[in-house]
């Protein structure tokens, strides 16, 4: 991974600290990756279930984005203690042709304004040192708390589709729906 995107792929806020993954995160990718709670909602549940797999996951995906885009999923860490405890941050998708704001979190840090926190820097981010201004969101229709960061992060619902076998909200900025 280039040193270049380590520059423009970092972001802190009062508690955490985002920055792109790194193959010493494994473990704790595999921490949050493989919670079957974490994993509820999304299309990829079961996929990680070895440090092996979570290796790949940084190797062959965020790496990737981040050289091949200039930008994807990031970790985030607890500024307290430096443990990621998930990723925030953007995935160009070609199904879609755009790009998607997505965020993950162990349970232990849910209902604390965190998923937010965190969507808000890295959009915030986007659009002022990445140039993203357009991205969408996603989130099963039962995700309420994913609904509430996506409509903090200015997006509204435009459709619903099911995907991976999940019936799921898709979000838009408002400009981009019409």
């Amino acid at each position: 991974m280039s040193s270049k995107w380590q520059r423009t792929l970092s972001i802190e806020t009062p508690r955490l600290r985002m920055r792109p993954f790194q193959l010493e995160d494994a473990k704790d990718i595999l921490n949050f990756a493989s919670n079957k709670e974490v994993t509820r909602y999304t299309g990829d549940k079961g996929q990680t279930k070895t440090l092996e797999d979570a290796r790949k996951l940084v190797t062959d995906v965020w790496h990737r984005d981040y050289d091949t885009y200039g930008y994807g999923r990031l970790a985030v860490e607890w500024k307290d203690t430096s443990q990621v405890i998930g990723f925030c941050g953007f995935k160009y998708l070609p199904d879609f042709e755009a790009i998607d704001i997505g965020y993950r979190f162990l349970p232990e840090f849910w209902g604390q304004g965190i998923a937010s926190e965190a969507a808000l820097a890295c959009v915030k981010h986007g659009r002022e040192v990445l140039g993203i201004n357009d991205y969408i969101g996603m989130a099963d229709v039962e995700n309420l708390s994913s609904h509430h960061v996506l409509l903090k992060c200015g997006l509204e619902v435009t459709e619903t589709k099911q995907l991976d076998g999940l019936y799921a909200h898709i979000y838009r900025l408002p400009s981009a729906s019409n």
